[in-house]
Formats: structure tokens, sequence, C-alpha cells
């Protein structure tokens, strides 16, 4: 059954994860290796090759693993100096750009978005900086969603999907008989647990700073737009898109929703969900074990994300990346880093890693692990074969990611939605 659940999940994600990229991750408070932050301070190098790592900080658990595996790694490589430096998701992208500005780029970088550094001339073609070995061991697909003009410049970290959950006793006790598939279920079944109990939050929203793309997403893809054409042109505007945000803002509006989606990030509306104040949100597969960890778990289903009427479900991939900066490396650094790589993805070592982190793994042998370890991780295979990731190789992407969040919240303040998509077009496409 092990075998069978394996190869069921190497062949839906070397198949179906056809296109990434974006945020899976959980923020937690930044630090740095100076300043108390779990990771240990660097020793004087000396003759030994520094390397300098960013890292993104995931969960609880990150920064602990991290700091052994800097410790790890040191002790088994005497003439490299690893210092990995653990930073919040909230902090990194800042972080990161004071350090380029300042002319201190890491060596490796640990993020979601790279397209805008391939444009400044700032990375090295990855595949220069990894070994064959680990090089082969990823799916194509992953390899694929950080290709720009045939060179691929970032390997694949880890990855997740997104899905709908539901509370199955909130939904009962409501008199919904059926799992919403369509917007229009969708809103029924919305108003039939507001009608059934009003403390209830029906519907789960999060179009904050952290995620407010994601929710463009989740409603532009199911009603048959997006944020590209197929040639790669910026469609923020289209009819499809301004209807998926009215469609959405009117659930907010009328009361359907969590109080506040402009600021109620998916991880405070995962805490509702679990204590059963909230009947159903959109979020990856890392709630299952978040709920099921709960002090009183309650029951749950999971299913796809309701699509509008005639249009495809669709769900959200989220890859994170390692990428390489051009710091004109020597033969031994270069080498130095490749060893970083093999290390972190020999293949206990990494599979441990996507385990504790909760996520979906990049590598072949990484899923066949996975699938042993966890064979519930099979019930995700249908939802990937859904997703759609976003356009980060485009170099405008992180001003996109950003401008659609500005409209959503401006459309909560009551801003029009198709003037605020148009002006968003404009100024993306110029």
């Amino acid at each position: 059954m092990k075998k069978f659940l394996a190869s069921l999940l190497l062949s839906a994600m070397a198949l179906s994860l056809a296109a990434c990229g974006g945020k899976a991750n959980t923020p937690a408070t930044s630090g740095s290796p100076s300043s108390g932050s779990g990771t240990p301070d660097p020793a004087p190098s000396g003759d030994k090759v520094a390397i300098k790592v960013i890292a993104a900080q995931y969960g609880k658990q990150t920064k602990d693993w991290w700091a052994k595996f800097q410790s790890d790694f040191n002790a088994a490589n005497e003439d490299i100096d690893l210092n990995v430096e653990v930073v919040s998701w909230d902090d990194i992208y800042t972080v990161v750009n004071t350090r380029i500005a300042n002319n201190d780029a890491p060596d490796i970088l640990n993020i979601d978005v790279f397209a805008d550094y391939v444009s400044d001339d700032l990375l090295r073609p990855i595949q220069e900086c990894v070994s064959d070995e680990t090089y082969a061991k990823f799916y194509d697909a992953f390899l694929e969603q950080s290709n720009i003009d045939g060179t691929i410049w970032a390997i694949p970290d880890l990855a997740s999907a997104r899905a709908m959950y539901y509370n199955k006793d909130i939904l009962e006790a409501a008199g919904v008989d059926t799992i919403p598939t369509t917007w229009a279920e969708l809103r029924t079944a919305c108003e039939k647990i507001k009608a059934y109990d009003a403390s209830l939050y029906p519907w789960g929203v999060d179009m904050t700073t952290d995620e407010g793309q994601a929710c463009f997403a989740y409603y532009s893809w199911t009603n048959g737009g997006d944020f590209t054409d197929a040639s790669g042109n910026w469609t923020l505007n289209s009819a499809e898109n301004v209807e998926a945000v009215e469609y959405i803002i009117g659930l907010v509006k009328d009361g359907l929703t969590n109080s506040d989606p402009a600021t109620q990030k998916r991880y405070d509306l995962q805490e509702l969900f679990a204590a059963g104040k909230l009947a159903m949100m959109i979020g990856p597969n890392q709630i299952s074990s978040y709920v099921a960890g709960s002090e009183n778990p309650i029951n749950f289903g999971i299913a796809s994300i309701p699509a509008n009427e005639g249009k495809s479900t669709s769900s959200v991939g989220v890859m994170d990346r390692f990428m390489v900066f051009e710091n004109e490396d020597t033969d031994s650094k270069v080498e130095a880093i490749k060893a970083f790589f093999d290390f972190f993805y020999e293949d206990t070592r990494y599979s441990d890693w996507v385990i504790m982190e909760d996520f979906l793994p990049a590598t072949k042998t990484g899923g066949e692990i996975m699938a042993a370890a966890d064979p519930d991780a099979a019930s995700w295979i249908e939802i990937v074969g859904s997703a759609k990731f976003y356009p980060t190789a485009q170099a405008k992407w992180a001003d996109v990611k950003q401008g659609v969040i500005d409209v959503e919240q401006k459309a909560l303040q009551g801003g029009n939605v198709q003037e605020l998509l148009d002006a968003l077009q404009a100024k993306i496409a110029g």
C-alpha cells in the first residue's frame, strides 16, 4: 500500500505541478544570529570558505532545525564556515533588500520571489552551484517554475497546495446538505450558517499583506480569470477578475465572512476554524495537522475550492526557492555552495525537514519517503492536480502581488473594483 501511495504521489506531482510559485509559510518573529535568534553566532572564518545564508522562518521549529543543520554542516566540512540567519516572512523582504542595497547580499537565499533579482543581474544560474546528483533529484516541473529565457535561476525548497476546509458539524446543524462547489452554493451555505448562529463566521477571507494575493487567485482562477494570458501579458483588469473581486467583497459586506479580512491573516482564520468559530475557509495542507493537534479537534472535511457556475475549480500551488547571489565567487566558494545543497538535500535530512514543516516535497525521493511516512498525504493528489501557480518568473510579480492586495483593501473601503484594477493594469502593463 505504501508503495502504491508513493507511486501516486510521485506521478501526480510530476505531471500536475507545471507552474509554481508563491509563499508557503508560517510567520513568526524575526531574528538574527547575533540577536538571540536561536542561530549560533558565526565563528571567525580564518582560512575557511565563508557561506552566508538567509532562510525564511516557516514555523516554531525552523530556527532550531537550522541551528542544528549549521552545527552539523560545519562539523562535517572543516574547511567551510556556514552561517545561517533565519528571518520571519514578515521581515525577510526588507532585510534582503537592505543587505543588497548595502552591498552585503547573502550567498544563498531561501525565499519565494526571484525574477526581480534576475532582472537586476544579481543571481547566478543555479545549475552552476548545484551538483549533478542533487540537481537530478528535483521534479522537472518544479525546476521549470524558475525558468527565464531558458535558464533555471533557482531550485525548489518545498511546496504546498490549497483546498477548502469545512466544519461538518456546523454545516449539518445549519441545514447545509451538500458541500458547496459553486459560488452560488457557497453564498447560500454562508447565509444558512449565519441564520443558524449569528455568532459564527461562515467563510474565512484573508486580504492582508500576508496572503491577499492568494485571495485574488482563489476567486480569479475559479472564475476563468488569471494574472496573465497564455502569452504572459498582464490581464489584471479582465472582466473575470473584476467579477471575482466583486463577489468576495460582496460576501464580506454582507457579513458572511470573518470580521476584518484586511487584518486577519490565514493563521488567525485557522485558529478560529480549529476553535469551531469559523465554518469554512481556504488553506494549505498544513491546516489538517494544526486542527488535529488542537486541544479539542473538530470534525472537519476537505474539498475543492468552489468555482463560479460553468467554471473549473483551481487550487493555488505554492513553491519557495533557494537561489545563489553573484558575489564574484572563487571556485572554492562555488564548491562550498554545492556542498551546502548536497547536505541539505540528502534524502533523509531533507525529508525530515519537509515533514517537520508539514509541506510537500520537491524531490522524487522526498515524495517517496513522505508517502511512506504519511499515507494521508495521498489525499492531496487530486487537489494538487488542479493547482495553478503565481507568475513568479515575471519581473513585475512583486509589484503585482502588492498591487492586487491594495486593490482588495481599497475595495473593502468602498473603492470601485473596475477602476482600481484598471489603474493597476495601467501601472503594471504601461
